[in-house]
């Protein structure tokens, strides 16, 4: 087994292919919430030091409403689902048929909505990623920090102090009535995690079988 994270760009392609193939299913679970057609896309994958992950963390708490939804079993990782003011809006507005909406202070309601996307979205991409790599994995309840993240992540980040982890970025859009709304999603998995894919690609016999069907 590899001892170093060291990613091909085929493997890179690879795993973003696997978790096209993840969002796409989140993406139809998403649409019956948002009544209408969602999008959902890979566009980096981005090995980074924990502190520049710490300090992206915090830059987005100081904006956003954060939902945390950790990643267990044979992965260790997490989703942080990012929602600006605007986004929460847009969503009470779509989502929930509010009108006149305010900025600030969420409602009850609100907070159970966001709650209720990451938990679709987390919960349909970590279901096709144990699938498609034979993999046991889950993801826990979501959670909304009210500060501190980077303190919910320790699990993750402190207990390796040396690894990086990799951090996919990804951008959900969907739209209503011709307008869109963007929602910044960031996945990322502890090192061993990344290992453990790897040696899963690698170990693939090609022509045996297509890593990328699922039943």
């Amino acid at each position: 087994m590899t001892t170093e994270p060291h990613i091909t760009e085929l493997e890179r392609d690879i795993i973003k292919e696997i978790l096209n193939i993840g969002l796409a299913r989140a993406a139809d679970s998403f649409a019956a919430i948002a009544r209408d057609k969602v999008l959902l896309k890979v566009p980096d994958i981005t090995l980074i030091e924990v502190k520049d992950l710490l300090n992206l963390v915090a830059t987005y708490e100081n904006t956003h409403i954060i939902i945390q939804s950790d990643i267990k079993g044979d992965f260790n990782g997490a989703t942080l689902m990012l929602f600006s003011d605007e986004h929460i809006v847009r969503l009470s507005e779509i989502c929930l048929s509010m009108v006149d909406v305010q900025k600030g202070e969420l409602s009850v309601m609100q907070e159970s909505l966001l709650l209720e996307i990451s938990n679709i979205i987390t919960g349909a991409l970590v279901t096709q990623l144990a699938n498609i790599l034979k993999s046991n994995i889950y993801g826990s309840p979501p959670k909304a920090p009210k500060s501190h993240i980077a303190d919910s992540l320790k699990g993750i980040l402190v207990q390796h102090p040396l690894f990086q982890p990799l951090v996919f970025t990804v951008i959900t859009q969907f739209s209503h009535n011709s307008k869109s709304v963007e929602l910044p999603l960031l996945l990322f998995f502890d090192t061993n995690t990344l290992l453990k894919i790897l040696e899963i690609i690698r170990s693939f016999e090609l022509g045996k079988n297509n890593l990328t069907e699922t039943d």
